[in-house]
């Protein structure tokens, strides 16, 4: 259940992307008030995980080497890939996707998300992102929100307006039309 209807994102912002091919890894910076550990956990605790990202994991996020399965919201298929870095509370790495945590002079978290997206798609991923984040920052406050992701998020005026900013900002159309799915290899090669 979702509760975001008092929630409104703020302007994109923080966002980068690093171009290559036809996958490019966006590069999402957020300054969380909540400390290095709480964040942690948010990140790699399954309960925590299914409040606010867009997939759910199977697996241990916190053992490296692990095989983990994420499930994309509106995705029936199962990902495996494998959990590649930890570093409580510092790194996380699994698949195609890289977490850095750094504690600020104010004992919150500066976030540093990578994760390698298609090119096509990669202000979508920049809005569902930046509204995962914020609906993370709302959990860890105690205010949950709810995961806003999949068919829900891109019915959402926020996450419209933001694909919108995030393609301006990285010079670039926004995509018309909802990917295909394809498969997905594992994601582990990089």
């Amino acid at each position: 259940m979702n509760d975001y209807q008092h929630y409104s994102p703020s302007a994109a912002f923080g966002a980068s992307v690093e171009k290559g091919g036809d996958m490019w890894t966006l590069i999402l910076v957020r300054h969380l008030r909540h400390s290095p550990e709480k964040v942690w956990r948010a990140l790699t605790d399954r309960a925590h995980v299914r409040q606010w990202a867009p997939f759910d994991v199977e697996g241990d996020l916190e053992k490296v080497g692990s095989t983990v399965k994420l499930t994309w919201v509106g995705r029936p298929q199962p990902i495996e890939t494998k959990v590649t870095r930890v570093d409580f509370p510092e790194h996380l790495e699994f698949g195609d996707i890289r977490w850095q945590l750094e504690r600020n002079a104010e004992g919150g978290t500066r976030l540093t998300l990578w994760h390698a997206i298609d090119r096509r798609f990669i202000s979508w991923g920049a809005a569902g992102w930046h509204i995962g984040i914020d609906s993370l920052d709302w959990l860890l406050a105690g205010h949950p929100i709810g995961r806003v992701a999949g068919a829900d998020a891109m019915k959402f005026e926020g996450w419209q307006r933001l694909n919108l900013e995030y393609a301006k900002q990285f010079g670039m159309e926004p995509p018309k039309t909802q990917p295909q799915p394809k498969p997905r290899q594992n994601s582990d090669a990089k």
